[in-house]
């Protein structure tokens, strides 16, 4: 089964302008299947809302504005309880914290945060990446995409699963409902919604909708109409990389001897994108 999921979400039990359950009727109307519902520093435990599956989740951050001085913010999903996590924890014992609660731990809007591949490098146990988040593209944030550090860091051997999400505040049209992902799994249930994020079986999208084939080499996307098809690798340049038109639902790319990682991103007629994940030669 194919579900529709939410992975970074927040209410007024935070810095959101809705209520839990407001929330919650919110997506499920928007065909969600699930969401986690992730304020700051409040756990939310799994349940039910509204009538849709909720996954527990909290989202920490360290540092408030100046990247200068540092900023991380990491993500919690699916903890069997509250982690009950200190305020002045430090990155690495929030993750652990995390982990320890059984959960899985994301690595929020880096490109946002303007974090580096060292501060990365530095810190074990992430479980995720988020490439894309909706409300740093709102709002005077304008900095959404972290395709280039996911980048830097598969060129370091580092090859997280990437998620994108709404990280949903405002509720006004710009960052609700907008970025997801869409897991093959046989349940709702975290264990198994877990397991399909390990195995990367999900991508994530604003609504172009992938169905990915690896055979040896090549790779074989059929895909929803797009008009545009793009290959990223460790190389700098491929003639047959990028594939341009209307109306495309197709293409394939053969991964070349000097490639070590390819991931690929698809771009619609109005805009909206998929992203997979990384294919590791």
């Amino acid at each position: 089964m194919e579900y529709k999921i939410g992975l970074h979400i927040h209410t007024n039990l935070s810095d959101g302008k809705c209520s839990p359950e407001e929330v919650a009727r919110i997506y499920k109307d928007a065909g969600f299947d699930a969401i986690a519902i992730t304020d700051h520093w409040k756990y939310y435990p799994e349940g039910e809302l509204e009538g849709l599956k909720i996954l527990s989740g909290c989202e920490y951050n360290v540092g408030v504005r100046n990247t200068i001085e540092g900023v991380m913010h990491i993500v919690g999903i699916g903890m069997k309880e509250d982690p009950c996590i200190n305020r002045d924890a430090s990155c690495q014992e929030i993750i652990d914290g995390i982990k320890a609660a059984g959960g899985m731990a994301v690595l929020a809007h880096p490109a946002w945060s303007l974090n580096s591949v060292e501060q990365i490098e530095a810190l074990h146990g992430f479980d995720m990446l988020e490439i894309y988040n909706s409300v740093s593209d709102t709002h005077q944030s304008a900095r959404p995409y972290s395709g280039y550090l996911v980048d830097v860091l598969a060129n370091k051997g580092i090859h997280f699963p990437l998620t994108a999400t709404d990280d949903a505040h405002y509720y006004d049209g710009s960052d609700e409902t907008k970025s997801y992902i869409i897991a093959d799994s046989p349940s709702l249930e975290w264990k198994d919604i877990a397991t399909a994020i390990e195995q990367k079986k999900f991508y994530a999208t604003q609504g172009p909708t992938l169905k990915i084939e690896r055979e040896g080499n090549v790779i074989r996307l059929i895909c929803s109409e797009c008009e545009r098809i793009a290959f990223f690798s460790n190389l700098s340049w491929s003639s047959d990389r990028v594939f341009c038109g209307k109306g495309l639902t197709y293409a394939e790319y053969e991964i070349k001897e000097e490639e070590k990682w390819v991931r690929f991103e698809v771009r619609d007629a109005k805009g909206l994108e998929a992203w997979s994940n990384i294919f590791v030669k």
